[in-house]
């Protein structure tokens, strides 16, 4: 019953999001109890108390796109559009335009960046998202920058990441910045 319900979920997600769920069905189908315990570790980049949906999805964006060449970007983009973060904030992150970003945006992605390349700046602007947010927003930018990450490190893990491609936010094709490692 757990594979049947699993199986139908994960084929919904593939449906809604327009994204190729073929790994996720191969390491459901290998071990159901590593899937189970996948689906608690990326719940991760899904928590929030206290930080705005644009913010999270913003350090969302920055896990991702330094695993990933377009699929999961995708999905993440697709997913802060469905959140109601505008279009111009989401792409504005995909090209790392700092300028472009409101405030939080910008905070949220220079923290995850920072944290994402081990930069000095790291503990600057941890305290700026502490200052802005508390104890409770760094602990969760931190689960969205790592949570993000970990469906393209899989999904490479296993072998199914074979396809790039260029984000569309807003009907329109943005070329992403990618993290550097």
């Amino acid at each position: 019953m757990f594979r049947f319900l699993t199986r139908r979920m994960i084929d919904h997600l593939g449906r809604r999001f327009g994204y190729d769920v073929s790994y996720m069905h191969a390491m459901l189908d290998a071990s159901p109890s590593a899937f189970r315990r996948f689906g608690k570790a990326t719940a991760l980049a899904r928590h929030r108390e206290v930080v705005d949906a644009a913010p999270h999805f913003a350090a969302n964006l920055v896990g991702t796109l330094g695993e990933d060449c377009g699929p999961c970007t995708q999905i993440v983009a697709d997913m802060a559009q469905r959140a109601g973060v505008p279009t111009a904030q989401i792409a504005a992150v995909l090209r790392g335009q700092v300028a472009e970003m409101h405030d939080d945006v910008a905070l949220a992605y220079r923290f995850a960046s920072a944290i994402f390349a081990a930069s000095p700046d790291a503990d600057a602007l941890r305290e700026q998202v502490r200052e802005r947010w508390g104890d409770k927003g760094v602990v969760e930018l931190t689960f969205a920058l790592q949570g993000s990450r970990l469906y393209p490190m899989v999904k490479a893990g296993l072998g199914f990441a074979k396809e790039c491609r260029q984000v569309t936010v807003g009907g329109e094709s943005v070329w992403a910045k990618r993290q550097p490692a």
